[in-house]
């Protein structure tokens, strides 16, 4: 096949290109998108289905090579290893837009596979990865129904700019990363500086037109050089068993789904499908027991989805008892534990997460790789890490390292946060949210924890952050209702999660995630607003716990302290070899960190420390200044005087005639080598010579 490619301008002055039949025949769909000299491949491939599969096995993997960027990975090992943080949060930005685009009951394994080629350091690849993997499935034999398409949004200058440089997000106000279809809203992510809902709604509609483009050269290019679209086997339910399951279940089914706690209607739940398990079991002996529990499985849960969405559409009934706009309980408590910096206890309902705040110093900053920045690398003095150990829904489970949920839970409840933080605040900040319970939203429950905890740590946020999730039942008649403060059923069986955090001002961080395939944007901008809603009343319960940051940050917190040194001391400050620095640390415990620009930030567990280590940081750069008096110590004689260091690494002289008020016969009648004297500078040539007194040090102190 030879090479297709579509060129096209999407924002009216930059052009974007997607080409295929050049490289990765062999897959089912391949493609190479470009902008600028930024270029992913992505191929998209399928197998068989899973062994007793009863979900849809999509597996999104992104892939940053050094060699895109003209590096070579750091370390020992000279391969790219695991993927980063950054990559896993790219992997989940592109699965998201596109699961909901495959048929319920397709459970053939796909996988997308998108691979950094070429970065130019303007460009970001991961909104051309989520393109490139439209354009691949629609390239496909596989059953996609789409074309989606992705872009970056940013307000810059009041302006905003669709796939801005590197240099245009830096000074932008807003990071809004969406994905649809024309005039469908399917995925949106990022973070804003408390920009309004009205903000948001123009830069989601500024995002759909440069959608549209991305679509219709999506449908050219496949077209041209798409494979023909395979009949593809679904796998739902057996008609019959579906029938017989509903007919047994019916009379109790509303029941068991709108019981108002968590584990009393899971119980009741599980109850029934086992009594009708046991009743059915004898009408389809002809299927092993294997395959009678797993489509038994999938119809009891699609039973329970259709009343649960039935009881909340024609009631507006909720399981858990509330109004469509009701937020559960909330309570907020702060200084929960005994010894750490801070800490914050926030609970919504079911749903609890206690988050804990540690201020570090600049060696505890988190380093990352970020092959698109000219260096390579970034720094983060901000991040919060999120964990989610199986009690919180109470069952028991294998502990492992983060996964790819909870770091992308961790990120959005930190970028959240971030935007609060003074950018002047010299401490490296640490949250960890563990979460006690889980029933819904637990990444919002994170950020509100984590504002509690900060303010208890004294860290002088600039406005409290909370979170709250929307969620939207759909009926097959068009109605929609949205419902204020998911629980964890009503986002299982729900189609719609969306995340929006703030403060009072506006919008600090956002996700959406959708089970439908796409949602208009003005329905999308009323579930804003009912966050908005939720979001001012959470913000009552946090102030109401702690009105502000604390005045002082938390006795238990390290003390810090920055020192201003001339730039050529930092040599002096050091030492040979580190020797000086060294002993300072080691004699002292205090951390020393020393900039380029002469900063040196000394932090210590206590304040006696700091002061110890300050004193020395501060002799060891000190200038000699005439006038002042000095305790010196002789380090050489001679016959017309004697030398005396007076700071380090600074000797002056104190000649014979400047040592008593009379006249002194030699010079050991006053001091001998290693002697201690208080002497006066009185005189710094051009040179940076020193003259000494004694005499006039000694006069002075008469006086």
């Amino acid at each position: 096949m030879a090479e297709e490619k579509i060129v096209f301008d999407f924002d009216g002055s930059r052009t974007m290109e997607i080409s295929t039949g050049k490289v990765a025949k062999l897959a089912n769909g391949a493609c190479i998108v470009r902008q600028g000299d930024t270029m992913v491949l992505v191929t998209a491939c399928s197998g068989a289905p899973r062994e007793g599969t009863d979900f849809f096995p999509l597996q999104v993997d992104y892939r940053e090579k050094y060699s895109a960027a003209g590096r070579f990975p750091g370390g020992y090992i000279k391969r790219e290893g695991k993927p980063s943080t950054h990559e896993i949060l790219t992997c989940r930005m592109i699965d998201r837009p596109i699961r909901p685009l495959f048929p319920n009951g397709f459970f053939d394994e796909v996988q997308i596979l998108c691979t950094l080629l070429s970065v130019d350091g303007v460009n970001e690849p991961d909104v051309l990865a989520m393109v490139g993997a439209s354009a691949s499935l629609m390239l496909s034999d596989l059953p996609f129904q789409g074309p989606i398409g992705a872009v970056r949004v940013g307000l810059v200058d009041g302006e905003y700019v669709i796939n801005p440089t590197r240099e245009q997000m830096a000074k932008s106000k807003l990071e809004l990363i969406y994905a649809g279809s024309p005039d469908k809203v399917i995925m949106i992510e990022g973070e804003a500086e408390f920009v309004t809902e009205q903000q948001m709604k123009e830069a989601m509609y500024a995002a759909n037109e440069a959608i549209k483009k991305q679509c219709a050269a999506q449908l050219e290019l496949a077209a041209k050089a798409g494979r023909p679209k395979k009949e593809y086997k679904l796998y739902p339910v057996p008609a019959e068993l579906q029938k017989r399951l509903e007919a047994f279940c019916a009379s109790r089914m509303e029941a068991v789904c709108t019981i108002p706690g968590k584990e009393d209607r899971q119980k009741a739940q599980d109850e029934l499908r086992e009594e009708m398990r046991n009743a059915l079991r004898a009408d389809f002996a002809d299927m092993d027991d294997a395959s009678f529990a797993l489509e038994t499985a999938k119809g009891f849960d699609d039973f329970v989805r259709t009343v649960t969405r039935s009881v909340i559409l024609s009631k507006q009934f909720r399981p858990d008892g509330r109004s469509i706009t009701d937020i559960r309980p909330l309570s907020a408590e702060v200084g929960v534990l005994p010894v750490v910096h801070g800490s914050g206890l926030f609970t919504r309902g079911e749903t609890q997460a206690l988050v804990i705040a540690t201020l570090g110093n600049d060696k505890d900053a988190q380093e990352y790789d970020d092959l698109n920045s000219p260096t390579g690398n970034g720094v983060k003095r901000f991040y919060l890490h999120y964990n989610f150990p199986p009690f919180t829904v109470g069952e028991v489970g294998r502990m492992a390292g983060p996964g790819r949920r909870e770091i992308g839970h961790g990120n959005l409840a930190e970028r959240s946060v971030s935007k609060v933080i003074p950018k002047d605040f010299p401490y490296v900040i640490r949250c960890v949210s563990e979460i006690m319970s889980s029933n819904g939203s637990t990444s919002m429950a994170s950020v509100c924890g984590a504002t509690l905890a900060l303010m208890d740590a004294g860290v002088p946020i600039t406005a409290p952050v909370a979170g709250i999730s929307c969620g939207l039942v759909t009926g097959e008649n068009g109605e929609r209702l949205l419902l204020t403060d998911i629980i964890g059923a009503e986002d299982h069986f729900g189609d719609m999660d969306f995340k929006v955090c703030g403060t009072r001002e506006g919008i600090t961080g956002f996700q959406l995630d959708l089970k439908l395939p796409g949602i208009p944007i003005d329905l999308l901008c009323e579930g804003m607003e009912r966050d908005r809603i939720a979001r001012l009343k959470i913000l009552d319960v946090i102030e109401a716990c702690i009105p502000a940051p604390r005045a002082e940050l938390s006795a238990r917190a390290p003390r810090l302290e920055i020192v201003k040194i001339n730039p050529e001391k930092i040599g002096a400050l050091i030492g040979p070899g580190g020797k000086n620095i060294r002993s300072i640390t080691e004699e002292t415990g205090a951390s020393i960190d020393v900039a380029e620009d002469g900063s040196v930030k000394i932090m210590a567990a206590n304040k006696e420390q700091l002061d110890a280590a300050k004193e020395r940081v501060v002799g060891s750069t000190a200038e000699a200044e005439i006038g002042k008096i000095y305790k010196g110590k002789v380090v050489t004689i001679r016959d017309f005087g004697a030398f005396v260091n007076i700071l380090p690494g600074i000797d002056g002289l104190l000649h014979i005639s400047e040592m008593a008020d009379y006249r002194v016969g030699k010079v050991t009648d006053i001091c001998n080598e290693g002697d201690f004297v208080t002497v006066k500078v009185i005189d710094i040539d051009q040179s940076g010579k020193i003259r000494l007194s004694r005499k006039a040090a000694l006069k002075e102190l008469d006086k």
